[in-house]
């Protein structure tokens, strides 16, 4: 019969020599199904947009908006310019040729007094010389300037050639004689000047 002493305890756990297998290896490839990225073929610009988060895009959409919009006001602005440029400009030549219609009624008047001139009959001191130098004075305010003298040379965007006479001498056509002086206010022609033009001699 057995002692008790003889028998051998069952142990609950497992002796030192047993394992309970070969441990993990966490530090060996990952499994053929989850590849590592490949960083070989990214450009710099491709890296920057994958690190962007939505608040720097949102912030960049932002911006390119804002200047989008600043780029439209700078034209609408310049536009705006150029309106109220030509819109004024052509306020202007209204004016004159407003002011020059007006004027054209003293043109006769003036050519009688410069007649009048020429034969001596504006003497100083006198009523007539008075009067005269209102109308002229009138006339300047106005903006109306006379043109056309004798020896300049003959252009016929300013004169009116009533005749022309071969000179000797004359290279260019040159005015000869003012028949009637010609006015303009400001760029609005009134008349032009009539002249006799000096031609040269063929």
């Amino acid at each position: 019969m057995a002692h008790k002493d003889d028998e051998q305890p069952q142990g609950s756990g497992a002796g030192p020599d047993e394992t309970t297998g070969p441990e993990e290896n966490t530090s060996g490839p990952a499994p053929s199904g989850e590849q590592a990225p490949d960083a070989e073929g990214l450009t710099i610009e491709d890296i920057l947009g994958a690190e962007q988060t939505p608040e720097a895009a949102a912030e960049g959409a932002s911006s390119d908006k804002e200047a989008s919009l600043l780029i439209d006001l700078k034209r609408l602005q310049a536009e705006y310019a150029n309106y109220r440029r030509r819109t004024e400009e052509q306020r202007e030549r209204e004016i004159e040729r407003a002011k020059g219609e007006a004027v054209k009624g003293l043109l006769p008047v003036m050519d009688d007094l410069d007649r009048a001139e020429k034969h001596g009959d504006l003497v100083e001191g006198t009523p007539f010389a008075a009067i005269g130098e209102k109308v002229r004075a009138v006339a300047e305010r106005l903006g109306v300037v006379s043109y056309g003298t004798a020896g300049e040379p003959f252009d016929p965007q300013q004169h009116e050639a009533i005749f022309q006479a071969p000179t000797p001498g004359v290279t260019q056509a040159t005015v000869l004689e003012v028949v009637e002086v010609g006015y303009r206010l400001g760029s609005v022609e009134l008349r032009p000047a009539k002249v006799v033009v000096a031609v040269p001699a063929e």
